[in-house]
């Protein structure tokens, strides 16, 4: 019956793959919990500087920060495309690619050049792939990502606009909305406008400033666009394992159909195979 043994290995195949499947959607199910926390718990923070920003850029108007500066000049534009490092997590990668790649062909059918920053290894695949200039990376990102070498990797793309090299920065990460749920997300990361930093609260304050009003609102625009790709980063982590979950939940689920399809074979061949002896 060498029907029937070819069967039962593959039934013997599948339930394997099944155990690690379910093994994985533990895990995923563990560590999206503490990354939703995390990511919940800089949001705050996130939106309270955004709003301190903004008080601050209107109680200064006489003082122009390079964010808030467009370089019309400037004939390369940059991206900054937050990834994970890993796969199985869905579609995840593949929508905010797909977003990522429709703004690289709008920017290059204006006859700009594109340079970018890759969070994650899969980003840095898909920008070589597509032979988009990186100029920094940030990889192996981990479960709580450093903020200071997170930093060091914005450094170089901030810098580069700083200096009049890009006419702009967007950014493209997956936002977390529920377990179910992840939304691939484009946002103009630089110049800032003033709508981006008009904040909640609609009065003004007068401050006094020390040393000076340039070199405060200096520190704060750049902890500002800090914060704003860290919370990008914690968006996606939480957006991966929720996705990572997902998908193996229903590899496990797809699993046990294929074993019960496999076993009612094994089952009819079986029978078939003793009434011919009979």
């Amino acid at each position: 019956m060498a029907a029937g043994k070819e069967i039962r290995n593959k039934i013997n195949s599948v339930e394997n793959t099944k155990k690690i499947t379910k093994a994985m959607e533990m895990v995923a199910a563990s560590k999206m919990r503490k990354a939703q926390e995390k990511m919940r718990s800089s949001r705050p923070y996130s939106d309270k500087i955004k709003d301190v920003v903004g008080h601050l850029s209107q109680a200064n108007p006489d003082y122009t920060h390079p964010f808030l500066e467009t370089n019309e000049n400037a004939k390369k534009s940059g991206i900054i495309v937050v990834s994970t490092d890993k796969g199985l997590c869905g579609g995840l990668n593949t929508n905010v690619f797909r977003k990522t790649l429709s703004k690289i062909r709008d920017i290059e059918s204006e006859g700009k050049e594109v340079e970018a920053l890759a969070i994650g290894n899969k980003a840095v695949s898909f920008l070589s792939r597509i032979d988009v200039n990186i100029i920094s990376s940030f990889t192996q990102i981990g479960d709580s990502p450093d903020v200071q070498e997170l930093n060091g990797a914005i450094k170089l793309i901030v810098d580069s606009y700083k200096n009049g090299n890009l006419k702009e920065i967007y950014l493209f990460y997956n936002n977390f909305i529920n377990t179910m749920s992840q939304e691939p997300k484009e946002e103009k990361y630089l110049p800032l406008s003033s709508k981006d930093l008009e904040p909640v609260n609609n009065y003004s304050w007068d401050y006094l400033y020390e040393p000076d009003a340039a070199v405060v609102i200096d520190d704060l625009l750049l902890r500002y666009t800090e914060t704003q790709v860290y919370q990008a980063v914690v968006e996606n982590i939480a957006s991966e394992q929720s996705a990572r979950m997902v998908a193996m939940k229903a590899a496990t689920d797809n699993a046990g159909n294929v074993i019960d399809e496999l076993k009612l074979v094994y089952n009819k061949t079986r029978q078939a195979s003793i009434t011919k002896e009979l």
